[in-house]
């Protein structure tokens, strides 16, 4: 009897997320990113936030025709990560004036980076998890936020940085995941899959996984 191949899908289309997975040797058969609201709740705190976030983009993926029309076993991942100074989310900048407000409330200051996952099984159990980072930036410079926004680096990041671009000169101190401030922690990631049945194997990039 063939073994049915066990197929990982990830809810993103970020190639940082991407090439994290694949740096841990584990390529994607599908990327479905989603499209949901994620505007914070009334009171809701920060963390809270990107583990409902990283729970409902996993669920709409899941759902997602081109997901259905997959066959055998298949894992559903989803993550999101939230950037905020005490209670205060410093979401993706839109402007330039954005990005410029958050680099000033970052300056000098620590922050917190919530990072969750969420793992959709093939019976559909929900597994999640939140990675908190606790980081500190210099006290920034007018130089340093007008180069930095000059750079564009910002675009499509949580609280208006990289860190795995010119934004790590900016970090003092971390305390915590670095892949997860990058957008994957990739410990827990793995981790989550190997405690759930999924055939993690530490090669190359691209072997086929096979069900148990």
């Amino acid at each position: 009897m063939t073994e049915e191949r066990v197929k990982l899908v990830l809810a993103s289309a970020s190639p940082r997320r991407l090439a994290l997975l694949e740096q841990a040797g584990l390529v994607a058969d599908l990327l479905n990113p989603v499209d949901i609201d994620e505007t914070a709740r009334r009171r809701e705190s920060p963390r809270a936030l990107s583990l409902r976030l990283a729970g409902d983009k996993a669920r709409a993926a899941a759902s997602a025709p081109l997901v259905q029309a997959l066959d055998g076993p298949i894992f559903v991942l989803a993550a999101d990560t939230v950037v905020a100074v005490g209670r205060r989310v410093i979401p993706k900048p839109q402007s330039v004036e954005e990005a410029t407000a958050a680099l000033e409330l970052l300056s000098g200051r620590s922050h917190h980076v919530f990072t969750s996952i969420c793992l959709i099984t093939p019976k559909g159990a929900s597994r999640t998890r939140v990675v908190d980072t606790k980081l500190r930036f210099k006290r920034l410079t007018r130089e340093d936020i007008e180069c930095y926004v000059m750079s564009e680096e910002w675009r499509d990041k949580a609280g208006g940085y990289a860190i795995q671009g010119r934004a790590e000169a900016f970090v003092r101190s971390l305390n915590g995941s670095y892949s997860a401030v990058v957008g994957l922690p990739l410990y827990d990631v793995m981790a989550l899959l190997q405690g759930n049945g999924f055939p993690v194997y530490f090669t190359l990039a691209g072997t086929s996984h096979k069900a148990k």
